[in-house]
């Protein structure tokens, strides 16, 4: 597997279209949750994505955003096949590094889905705030302090 970190402009676009998609049959289909996913951070210069390929396929992917103040994580996503083999960890090291390379000082916040906070824990993040819904599923704010 090969993992990429890149802003969108030097993702080839088979790539990008199969990060799209990847989030488009976890998020929009699988989790049953019609949402605007092009919201236009993608475009943004600053914004790094994170892709890890096996043979070419987009498996897993992930946003690193510049919000200002702080680095966010978000559409933290593994493909079916890929889950349980140890690629949710190596895409999320290298989302927090990649957060890291941008802003050292800045914390890195994520919105969890609430089973989620224990995985996210082993990477250093701590709950921020109280549990909200996000398109009817339990979400937790968390942030790993800088």
């Amino acid at each position: 597997m090969q993992i990429l970190v890149q802003p969108l402009d030097r993702l080839d676009p088979r790539t990008a279209y199969g990060m799209w998609r990847l989030r488009q049959d976890v998020f929009v289909v699988e989790q049953d949750c019609a949402y605007p996913d092009l919201d236009g951070r993608d475009l943004e210069a600053a914004t790094r994505h994170v892709v890890i390929l096996d043979d070419d396929r987009v498996v897993a992917t992930a946003r690193v955003l510049d919000d200002g103040v702080e680095q966010r994580i978000g559409r933290v996503v593994c493909h079916p096949d890929v889950r349980g083999t140890g690629a949710s960890g190596d895409l999320m090291r290298a989302a927090v590094d990649a957060a890291t390379r941008a802003a050292p000082d800045q914390d890195v916040v994520l919105g969890a889905q609430s089973p989620l906070v224990g995985f996210y824990g082993r990477f250093g993040f701590v709950v921020d705030g109280p549990e909200y819904l996000e398109d009817d599923i339990r979400h937790t704010p968390m942030r790993l302090r800088r």
